[in-house]
This record gives structure tokens, C-alpha cells and sequence, in this order.
């Protein structure tokens, strides 16, 4: 009795494992503080520009001078991810010495491989008489 392996048919479960990977590498690297930047950058112009002009907007937003409370929390969790309270500890790795005698030993049977002689068909064939002329002569 065999088994058969199911296959997925559906495009999006097959793409779910792939994008699960991109999604662990990403917030590893810390790419979903970038991400939430972003999105307070894009509300702080939405809710700037409802008060004054465009340019004004934008200039409050990137001054530093006026951030906005998701601005103030995401600067609070890149401060706190980067306090590591676990302490990397490297040790010599040791060996300890166990001596051992190593003994090569002959195989008791063993087969020879021959090289076929090529040469002798090199040979059977007479030189051109006259020898061929150069080009360049």
C-alpha cells in the first residue's frame, strides 16, 4: 500500500510559505519599525494638511519639532528592543586529548583498473609526406 502526497492546487497556500519567510526576515531585520514610520509620516501630513498648506504639512511632519503620539511610541520600542538583557558568553571551545593510534592496514583483496593504450593508435598512421606548408611562408 503506497501513499500519495496531497498537492496543492491553490496558488495563494502555495505562495503562504514564501511569504511567511519574507514577513520573519523582515521584522528580524527590523523592517516593520520602518513600516510603521511610514504610517505615522502619512497620517501626521493628512491631519497637518487639514490645518495649513501641503509644503507646511510636510515641513512640520520630518522637523523632529511636532511628533505625533504613534511617532512617540514607535521611538519608545526601537529604544526598548535595543536593550538586551541576555549577555552573550563565548568560551574557548576545549578539547580535551584523547590519544589514539591510527594503523593504516592493506586491503586483503583489492582490483586493478587499467588505462587503455591510447598511444598505439597514434602511431599507426604514417605522417603526410610531402608535410603541409604554412600559410604565413
Amino acid at each position: 500500500m503506497t501513499q500519495r502526497a496531497v498537492v496543492i492546487s491553490c496558488p495563494v497556500t502555495a505562495r503562504l510559505p514564501r511569504m511567511l519567510i519574507a514577513l520573519a526576515l523582515a521584522s528580524s531585520i527590523g523592517l516593520h519599525w520602518t513600516f510603521l514610520q511610514a504610517v505615522a509620516w502619512a497620517g501626521m501630513i493628512v491631519s497637518y494638511s487639514q490645518e495649513a498648506p501641503l509644503g507646511e504639512a510636510v515641513v512640520k511632519t520630518f522637523d523632529g519639532q511636532h511628533p505625533c503620539t504613534l511617532c512617540k511610541q514607535i521611538a519608545k520600542g526601537k529604544r526598548s528592543e535595543k536593550k538586551s538583557d541576555y549577555k552573550l558568553e563565548l568560551k574557548k571551545l576545549e578539547f580535551p586529548y584523547a590519544p589514539f593510534a591510527f594503523i593504516f592496514h592493506a586491503p586483503s583483496s583489492f582490483w586493478t583498473v587499467c588505462s587503455g593504450d591510447d598511444t598505439s593508435d597514434l602511431l599507426t598512421h604514417a605522417p603526410a609526406i610531402p608535410p603541409p606548408r604554412s600559410l604565413l611562408a
